[in-house]
């Protein structure tokens, strides 16, 4: 009797393990459902990522074909265009990429990074041997970048709708992600005042599709140019009358504020143009917008920079492939010079020590040449 009870204890003991094993399991069942529930919801591919291109012909680097000095490739529409120095030649320097975008120069090290959008990296470029590597994936789509005058890397994720800075320790802060406690859609180009202000725009193409960033809603009810506050970080509209603001950038006096809106990606009738206005840079406000050139269509420009002369640099693609490549405007607005190229071009900046090397990012290669004119931009 005394084995058949403890035998029947044993039992016992064991169905109350059994039970609470049981109720254990199915509680951490559920907390991980709930966990993986949750985890759904807010977390989700960051577009495409690395899927590598087939490189059964990649293009070449070094010059383009045909080249013979003065370089055919860089035409002068007036005398005051400064695109050649005469003994120098527009360079294929790296290829390989979906969509090229967004290129910032750091003359500290000097290194160009500029976004892969949909490869959801960030690259970077060393100018003093040619390497190229990956500086950041995933990226969160990143499209436009820029650098502050403390040398900081500044960011406009498409995937993560939001504007960040990366910190001189690697760190991450986040500058901007909504307005009136709604998302950005999804911002694309940045600039930087001399009182430290970021200067965005906010079209929204990161989220029209799953290729350059995440299908997602519109939540601002407008496609604007904002304005963050140096001081209180406070972030506010500069601009809404806008149908896809795109490329930004000021005048070397920043006594000027240019936009390029490429609002013909939403259908005929839109504008393709750039946009000038005038700034004034400590009460953050713009006055007396005009149209500052506007001979893009069929195609359209979609970023630019400014010389130390006060013209205005910007890409050109999507029409004629005869007109691929760089425009190059004066301070009035009449064309003075271009630059042509086998694929479309998205942006460009001023690099180098001197200020006087073009970087070019066309649609799956980078490009280079020597000027004789000087960026604007600062640091």
């Amino acid at each position: 009797m005394t084995n058949r009870l403890h035998s029947h204890d044993g039992d016992q003991r064991s169905g109350g393990v059994d039970r609470r094993k049981l109720i254990k399991g199915a509680a951490a069942l559920a907390a991980t459902a709930v966990t993986a529930t949750a985890a759904s919801a807010t977390e989700r591919p960051l577009g495409e990522t690395a899927v590598r291109l087939r490189e059964t012909q990649p293009f070449p680097l070094g010059p383009l074909p045909g080249t013979r000095y003065p370089d055919a490739h860089i035409e002068a529409l007036d005398k005051s265009f400064k695109g050649s120095p005469g003994t120098g030649a527009v360079e294929r320097v790296a290829t390989g990429f979906r969509w090229a975008e967004g290129p910032v120069y750091f003359p500290a090290g000097r290194f160009l990074l500029f976004s892969d959008i949909p490869n959801n990296r960030i690259m970077r470029y060393s100018e003093d041997d040619g390497h190229l590597s990956v500086f950041r994936q995933p990226s969160m789509n990143s499209n436009g970048n820029t650098i502050d005058r403390q040398g900081r890397l500044l960011t406009c994720e498409h995937s993560g709708r939001r504007v960040t800075r990366t910190e001189l320790d690697g760190s991450l802060t986040v500058i901007a992600d909504k307005y009136q406690g709604k998302k950005l859609n999804a911002p694309n180009d940045i600039v930087v005042d001399s009182t430290g202000a970021i200067w965005f725009t906010d079209p929204g193409y990161g989220i029209k599709g799953d290729y350059e960033g995440l299908k997602e809603p519109f939540e601002q009810d407008k496609h604007n140019v904002f304005r963050v506050d140096p001081k209180s970080g406070e972030i506010k509209v500069v601009a809404d009358d806008f149908v896809m603001p795109n490329g930004i950038t000021f005048s070397p006096d920043e006594k000027k504020l240019y936009v390029i809106d490429t609002g013909l990606t939403e259908g005929e009738g839109n504008p393709a143009w750039i946009r000038v206005f005038d700034v004034d840079i400590d009460a953050g406000k713009l006055s007396n917008g005009k149209v500052f050139a506007k001979d893009f269509a069929p195609g359209f420009t979609d970023g630019m920079r400014c010389d130390t002369d006060g013209n205005v640099w910007c890409s050109m693609g999507w029409g004629d492939p005869k007109e691929d490549g760089v425009r190059c405007y004066n301070p009035e607005g009449h064309l003075i010079g271009k630059i042509h190229l086998p694929e479309t071009v998205a942006n460009l900046t001023f690099g180098g020590q001197q200020r006087n090397r073009l970087y070019i990012c066309g649609s799956t290669s980078l490009y280079a040449l020597y000027t004789s004119a000087k960026g604007a931009m600062k640091p």
